[in-house]
């Protein structure tokens, strides 16, 4: 049979005094003897009104008052006076739970008095050794108990800031008391009444009291580290549920939590927003004749703030965020799907764009970055998710515009290049991991054949686009590359394009059924000549291949391919 648990309470207050009294009478009312601590700065008339609306309850009651700072000992200091009236009052109490005005019990009493008697000699505190685990979210971790911190962090953030920058360049290491090892850990806990007793008699509490008053953030490693001292039996974990962002900032619970609290079992959740009044009226739960011993099963919802932290932090992939300054290449991913480009093919099958919109299932656009408008599958003025057709809107924001394409879609977009197209995302696509680039080079030659335009006009363009898809391949086979990307010369694709266009297809929807027949070809006859005569005027193609082209040209010509 286990032995009897008689609750005690030490109540952290500094605001919100009427939820706190509220709070307060939870405690007592499930039959906690409660002593109550309120921030000095409060106001009197709001401490009055909260004494009043306690009298009722013979087991609360108030310690002596102590103004309190963010990360200052002052908070140990109100604890330390409020747990010594607790357990001079009340001798009878066996475990202290340490909680604040604003930690919301969802339990009745009774079940965290069971849960407590199932080992009556445990204490449970989070506390990790500092040497060897990165426990701190942001700020100071080690250095905390090395360096002096004579200035408030909030108050007197540059002098706080300089104070330790100086201590660091001088080489300042206060000395840790003699048998101490610095612990962290939330600074909710519930011990032992024996536990407390040792740690507030020490012999060297003066000690540990002076060491701890210069350290930083105190209240999260003075009972951690002395209760290794002290405990004969740590379990080390706070049994008030309580989480931070990814900037140390503690979450809060609203209306809308209810549901996940109730599921996660826990005796305590801080911290409670003041105007969640649903949530306040439904917890705690009301109290069974038999108490439940269960113990919190939080894992479901720190797997929901898991999740809302890395969301908060990286971001969905191919959402950007709309600050003034957005951090270049620090989104979680540059585009949200995969998509695919194929370079070089309207220019050898005028029809591809329809054929391969039979072929695939994806969207099949045209050319997305051509100089003269967005041309979107169909050709419609306003595309998917609003996006206009206009050039000069599409190019104030390439990046943004082709991301936003991609999250607002459910089907893969597909879209054609050249380079004749603007070439802003070379490096954004090629280093996307959900890109993927079929290229053929050297394929902008054959409609130069159609334009009928002055030779001197034609090598002057194949120089520019011959420029800049140099420049593009460059991109293309750097070692930063991500997407997947593959590269034929034109002359090597037209030796076998069914076998190529085959497997490219299979790379992006492998449920896709082999080609039977291929789209209308240009015409290549004169290709070779025209590209002698480029080589003839100083201008050497490429990108083309470098074997004659004429037979393969007429093998496809007389097959019709």
């Amino acid at each position: 049979m286990s032995a009897p648990v008689n609750m005690g309470v030490v109540l952290l207050c500094h605001e919100n005094l009427q939820m706190a009294a509220r709070i307060a009478r939870i405690w007592a009312e499930g039959g906690a003897k409660v002593a109550i601590h309120v921030d000095a700065k409060s106001p009197e008339t709001e401490i009055d009104q909260m004494k009043a609306a306690l009298s009722d309850l013979p087991g609360i009651r108030f310690s002596r008052r102590v103004r309190c700072g963010w990360g200052r000992f002052s908070l140990i200091e109100a604890t330390q006076h409020a747990a010594s009236l607790l357990l001079e009052e009340f001798p009878d109490c066996t475990h202290v739970y340490l909680a604040s005005g604003s930690c919301l019990p969802l339990r009745p009493i009774s079940d965290l008095a069971a849960f407590l008697a199932l080992s009556p000699d445990r204490d449970y505190i989070e506390s990790v050794d500092a040497n060897e685990v990165a426990w701190v979210i942001g700020g100071l971790n080690k250095e905390r108990f090395t360096m002096y911190f004579p200035f408030d962090w909030r108050k007197r953030r540059k002098l706080f800031d300089s104070c330790v920058n100086l201590q660091r360049r001088l080489g300042i290491r206060r000395r840790l008391p003699r048998g101490l090892t610095p612990h962290l850990g939330s600074q909710w806990w519930c011990l032992t009444a024996r536990t407390l007793r040792a740690i507030l008699d020490d012999p060297r509490r003066w000690e540990y009291d002076r060491y701890f008053r210069r350290s930083w953030i105190p209240d999260e490693s003075y009972f951690q580290t002395l209760a290794r001292r002290h405990s004969n039996r740590i379990e080390s974990r706070s049994l008030t549920f309580s989480r931070f962002d990814h900037r140390g900032r503690p979450y809060r619970a609203y209306d809308d939590h209810i549901p996940i609290l109730e599921e996660s079992n826990c005796f305590v959740a801080r911290k409670t927003w003041p105007g969640a009044t649903r949530l306040l009226e439904h917890f705690p739960r009301p109290a069974k004749s038999d108490p439940d011993p269960s113990p919190p099963q939080p894992a479901h919802i720190e797997r929901l703030i898991a999740r809302a932290l890395s969301r908060r932090v990286l971001g969905r992939p191919g959402l950007y965020m709309q600050s003034r300054f957005p951090r270049k290449d620090a989104e979680n991913g540059k585009t949200s799907a995969p998509y695919a480009l194929f370079q070089g093919l309207t220019d050898i099958f005028p029809d591809f764009e329809t054929w391969l919109a039979e072929h695939l299932s994806g969207d099949v656009h045209g050319h997305l970055l051509g100089p003269e408008k967005v041309e979107f599958a169909g050709r419609p003025e306003i595309g998917p998710g609003a996006l206009s057709c206009s050039a000069e809107i599409r190019d104030y924001d390439t990046q943004r515009f082709l991301a936003a394409l991609i999250r607002v879609t459910e089907k893969m977009q597909i879209f054609q290049f050249s380079p004749r197209d603007n070439q802003s995302l070379n490096w954004f696509m090629a280093t996307d991991s959900n890109a993927t680039l079929f290229v053929v080079t050297g394929a902008w030659n054959l409609p130069l054949l159609e334009t009928g335009m002055p030779f001197d006009d034609v090598r002057r363009i194949t120089a520019m686009l011959q420029r800049t898809e140099m420049d593009q391949l460059e991109i293309l086979n750097s070692v930063w590359v991500k997407a997947r990307v593959q590269l034929w010369e034109f002359n090597d694709f037209i030796a076998r394009p069914q076998a190529i266009l085959d497997k490219a297809l299979g790379q992006i929807d492998p449920n896709a059924k082999p080609i039977t027949s291929l789209p209308p070809m240009r015409d290549t006859t004169g290709l070779a000549e025209h590209l002698q005569r480029l080589r003839n005027s100083g201008l050497h193609p490429r990108l083309t291949g470098d074997q004659p082209i004429t037979k393969a040209s007429h093998i496809l010509t007389r097959n019709e391919i």
